[in-house]
């Protein structure tokens, strides 16, 4: 990421992405460059799809409230997206704006809410959610959009995740004084497996979940210090404990 650019827009397209391909921007998107902004004809801006990879285009812009790119080179080929699953209780709508936002800038490459017991609400937004996710993309150079799975039942998202996948299960009553030794006793860093994390709703787990969660082969519960955080910030704070210990930050 040294050489990248950080002066240019950043725009999720879409699209098929090829040299030559004229964009039509959505008016919201027109907005932004051209009055926001304030670019203009032939100013380089940057695009993505999930697919393509990462393009250079300029503006050809065609209004004073509508503008086109036109796709001039791959800068950079798409990459797999990421191997981490980050397993959620959702939370009240701006605090999930939050969390999705950071779990993407985390390296997640999949997102699911799951309802537990103690979950505040079941209503997800799956539009506001990809919103979210795609906002966090564009501002951060990330390519691969993050697969975003329908919500379920904390006894589905346990049994749908591949027995070989470590879950690390975030739980305030775990008696582990120290996370990344115990992430370290669990896992070889120098070939860690596929992870997952998982994090409960203010409420914390119920008895009955911690048991059915610790019964899971391959599992480790972390305690994520001395004090009680907030489950937005547990979540950041447990994503950067795994990738610097057995993820892609290490």
């Amino acid at each position: 990421m040294a050489d990248y650019d950080f002066t240019a827009p950043r725009l999720f397209v879409e699209p098929d992405l090829r040299e030559g391909t004229i964009l039509p921007l959505e008016r919201a998107q027109a907005n932004y460059l051209l009055n926001v902004l304030r670019r203009g004809p032939d100013d380089p801006v940057l695009v993505f799809n999930g697919r393509d990879g990462e393009w250079r285009t300029r503006i050809a812009q065609s209004g004073r409230k509508s503008a086109e790119l036109v796709v001039v080179e791959r800068l950079r080929p798409q990459p797999e997206r990421a191997d981490l699953h980050y397993l959620f209780a959702p939370l009240k709508t701006a605090r999930l704006d939050y969390l999705a936002q950071k779990a993407v800038e985390m390296g997640a490459g999949t997102i699911r809410p799951v309802f537990t017991r103690y979950t505040q609400g079941e209503r997800i937004n799956g539009d506001r959610l990809r919103a979210n996710a795609i906002e966090a993309a564009e501002q951060c150079g990330i390519l691969a959009i993050p697969d975003l799975p329908q919500a379920v039942r904390l006894p589905v998202a346990l049994a749908e995740l591949d027995p070989g996948r470590l879950l690390v299960f975030c739980d305030e009553d775990a008696p582990v004084a120290d996370p990344v030794a115990a992430l370290r006793g669990v896992a070889d860093p120098a070939a860690p497996p596929p992870l997952a994390v998982l994090i409960g709703p203010e409420g914390g787990f119920s008895e009955e979940e911690r048991a059915m969660i610790s019964a899971r082969p391959n599992t480790v519960a972390l305690s994520l210090g001395p004090r009680i955080l907030r489950a937005d910030t547990a979540a950041v704070v447990a994503l950067a404990l795994v990738q610097s210990v057995l993820g892609d930050t290490r």
